[in-house]
């Protein structure tokens, strides 16, 4: 942002290019060139005018001006030649506001209008015409360049211009949403990735992987493929996403083929026992994967902001309850102590007593709800880490025993799949915590990338009629529905109640390939 002494300087110079124009015309007495000092003055005075209030951005844009100031000379440079001196204002003025590009897209575009408004309105431009033109926007240019040393150095940041560049593109996506004629569901969009690339390519299996770090994270495959081939299938892959280098952007070996379609999806697969190497290239296949490509980055990009935007929410949330109304609530209990430490009498003092118990509940129930905010699953903890985590809090903070039993593959899911497996969880344990009367809760964890179940089981009271106010179940029902996973809430046959959310990837026809069960082995 430039400072007010940039903008003072500026308008010396509006003012001083003003007083060029307007004494030759004055003592020349020109009338037609008075008008276009007059209308140069507008400009200008409407420009100083809005450089006062900033905040407001009334201001035309240095191209603006320049466009404004171009067209004012080439109609004008016949009565006076001396308008031609506003050509060097401009370009100054862009160096200003916006540095030396923008100052060089200025001096063009004030020519440009010079020159067409001239043949246009007097179909000629004579050689002293032409020389004048060019003579004072090098002017314009020159002292511009060096301006720009001191402008520079004067310049402030402005605090708000990443602000402002995220309410535009929020903005544009926001008007984008409603013609994504394919929504922006990864797994979806994989599947008629996986799709298109099983109609060129004979198959027996394919998968879609997406970067995660070193690693790599399945979204969808055609069909159930033994831990053999997918194991091969993720070699493949990894070395893709290496760039070893005997390989580049595509890999064959054997049946087995893997190639990178974006700068954040891989395709591996194999192709059916005894076939014969495809005459397409992958690089073709590639290639002709544009369209179906550009969608699935936009639905991964647009799945990390939202995992941005989610984790900044959580985060300021937990800060509001910690510092404002945890730190109530123990001011409550401080009074509370005051109060019982001198009781008038015996009734009194139970009364107290029951009261500071119910505050410190509540004071555990405000902790426990900002550890549940500000828990999230790190790039280098599991998620089967980091339910075990939040059980053992809730376990230490409860005194109600909760067992995990993990069952995880070092393949990880989507990480936006993992937070939603992990609230559900979360929320469950909870529950199981605050409302069943639980003696002990027992947690299972399977995760076989990209397939997922979870399962918590305690020895409660069971499934009970919902309150009016409670949206527990209903949080939990939507969380699976975002990842296309399946809740189940049950009553025990015994007594207690089972969560179990699973997560099934669906298969997507393989295209034109044959399924064949007998894995082959790669050479």
């Amino acid at each position: 942002m430039a400072s007010s002494q940039t903008f003072a300087v500026v308008g010396a110079a509006r003012l001083f290019a003003l007083l060029a124009i307007g004494g030759p015309i004055l003592w020349l007495r020109q009338s037609e060139g008075v008008i276009a000092l007059l209308l140069l003055a507008l400009v200008w005075i409407y420009q100083g005018a809005t450089a006062t209030r900033r905040e407001l951005e009334l201001s035309l844009s240095p191209t603006t001006e320049a466009a404004a100031i171009g067209i004012i000379s080439g109609v004008s440079m016949v009565y006076g030649p001396s308008i031609l001196v506003a050509l060097v204002v401009p370009p100054l003025y862009a160096t200003a506001v916006a540095g030396t590009r923008t100052m060089v897209r200025t001096v063009l575009v004030e020519v440009i209008a010079v020159v067409a408004m001239a043949l246009m309105w007097w179909e000629k431009i004579t050689s002293e015409q032409a020389v004048a033109v060019f003579t004072w926007a090098m002017a314009g240019l020159g002292l511009s360049l060096i301006a720009s040393v001191t402008f520079s150095s004067s310049r402030q940041p402005d605090p708000l211009a990443p602000y402002r560049d995220a309410q535009e593109h929020l903005k544009q996506l926001l008007a984008l949403a409603g013609s994504l004629s394919s929504g922006l569901d990864v797994g979806a969009l994989g599947g008629e990735l996986l799709s298109e690339v099983g109609d060129r390519i004979p198959n027996r299996g394919l998968a879609l992987y997406v970067p995660r770090g070193d690693a790599l994270t399945p979204v969808a495959s055609t069909v159930d493929l033994d831990p053999e081939a997918l194991a091969a299938c993720e070699t493949l892959a990894g070395d893709v996403l290496r760039g070893t280098p005997e390989h580049n952007d595509t890999v064959e070996i054997g049946q087995g083929f893997a190639f990178r379609v974006s700068d954040q999806a891989i395709v591996a697969g194999l192709r059916p026992i005894g076939s014969e190497p495809s005459t397409v290239p992958l690089t073709e296949v590639a290639a002709s994967l544009g369209d179906n490509a550009v969608k699935l980055d936009a639905a991964l990009l647009f799945a990390q902001f939202r995992d941005a935007a989610t984790a900044d929410e959580r985060n300021r949330l937990a800060r509001e309850m910690h510092d404002g109304v945890a730190q109530d609530i123990a001011s409550l209990g401080y009074l509370v102590d005051a109060l019982a430490a001198r009781p008038a009498d015996e009734q009194q003092a139970k009364t107290f007593a029951i009261l500071r118990e119910r505050v410190s509940v509540v004071v555990a129930e405000v902790r426990r709800s900002v550890m549940n905010l500000r828990t999230s699953i790190g790039e280098a903890e599991s998620l089967g880490g980091a339910i075990s985590s939040v059980a053992r809090h809730l376990s230490e903070s409860s005194g109600i025993p909760i067992r995990v039993r993990l069952d995880e593959q070092p393949q990880r899911l989507r990480p936006e799949v993992e937070a939603e497996l992990f609230r559900i969880a979360q929320e469950a344990m909870n529950n199981a915590v605050k409302h069943a009367r639980a003696t002990s809760i027992d947690v299972r964890c399977q995760v076989y990338a990209p397939e997922a179940i979870i399962t918590v089981t305690d020895d409660g009271v069971g499934l009970q009629s919902a309150r009016s106010d409670s949206h527990g179940l209903k949080i939990m029902r939507e969380r699976a529905r975002l990842i296309g996973a399946e809740l189940v809430v049950r009553d025990n046959a015994s007594r207690g109640l089972t969560v179990s959310v699973s997560l099934k990837v669906p298969r997507h026809p393989a295209g034109s390939g044959p399924a064949d069960s007998t894995p082959e082995e790669m050479s």
